[in-house]
């Protein structure tokens, strides 16, 4: 049988075989390089992109907006809830899914049409830097990964580096959810990146993602009000003037309360970096010669 079957299909096609193992221990087997990949979460779509290989891309998740060319791809639904029918139209040789979202049905329903999909789950700094490096790998561009994870850990280690030149650590409450008030807890990327860039998470804790009354928050006292949300706009410059009214708050008070952009601090990409650094000038500024102030960083 394997004669007739050498006879049939060529030797390269049985040597480009590969096997791997994502980060759920599923074993994923790929018979080609893949050329049209669905990227199941913008994170992943934003590391494709970062790896120079957006030109592969066949479809996205809604919110894939970065960089700007991802809004130009065809949606195959959104985060939670991805369209099978869209997907197997796209002829995808390979899926990339997470963990944190995307459902296990959608995967084996995939897997049961012959579609590999390969799951990654990152949860801090060093797994997005190790998705980064499998993303590479899957599509055949370690070298570009490995860059790109070199210039990650050398930004790290120089905010690491500058973080332990001062004891100070400002209190930080970081909002997420307007109505209602919703923070972020100790097993999250951004309480990572607070602490990392030399912060105190006043609703670090075991829930996630915890919710908390004004009254709550006004006793919390933050040194430095964050707030971080997809209701942007119009709604953003609103939540903090309601805050901006308490001026007994020492962030009020001291002029630190700041919007920043929620894509750079909670999508698991290379842009993490970005938001690490951003959140050690506004926690930090004298680490930079600068004073605090009300402004937009």
């Amino acid at each position: 049988m394997l004669i007739v079957l050498i006879g049939i299909f060529p030797f390269h096609a049985y040597s480009e075989i590969r096997t791997f193992t994502d980060q759920l221990g599923r074993r994923v087997v790929l018979a080609k390089s893949p050329q049209r990949v669905v990227a199941f979460a913008p994170s992943i779509t934003e590391i494709i992109f970062a790896l120079g290989q957006g030109p592969r891309l066949k479809g996205v998740t809604q919110f894939s907006n970065f960089p700007p060319e991802a809004n130009q791809l065809p949606i195959v639904g959104s985060f939670i809830d991805v369209d099978l029918e869209k997907i197997i139209s796209l002829k995808p040789d390979l899926c990339i899914a997470i963990k944190d979202g995307n459902s296990r049905d959608d995967v084996r329903n995939l897997e049961a049409l012959k579609v590999p999909v390969y799951a990654v789950n990152p949860k801090n700094l060093e797994s997005v830097m190790e998705t980064v490096l499998e993303i590479g790998r899957l599509l055949d561009v370690s070298g570009k990964a490995e860059t790109v994870v070199e210039d990650m850990r050398a930004r790290i280690e120089r905010i690491d580096a500058l973080v332990s030149t001062t004891d100070r650590r400002p209190r930080v409450f970081f909002q997420i959810g307007i109505a209602p008030i919703v923070s972020v807890g100790t097993h999250t990327f951004t309480h990572e990146l607070i602490v990392r860039a030399g912060g105190i998470n006043l609703a670090e804790g075991p829930i996630p993602y915890p919710r908390y009354s004004r009254e709550q928050v006004l006793a919390l006292a933050p040194d430095v009000f964050i707030i971080s949300s997809m209701e942007r706009g119009e709604v953003f410059e609103r939540v903090k003037a309601e805050w901006s009214r308490w001026s007994d708050l020492p962030a009020v008070r001291d002029h630190r309360i700041c919007l920043v952009d929620s894509d750079i601090l909670d999508r698991p990409t290379p842009r993490m970096v970005d938001g690490l650094e951003l959140l050690v000038k506004i926690i930090h500024p004298e680490l930079f010669g600068q004073d605090s102030g009300d402004k937009r960083p």
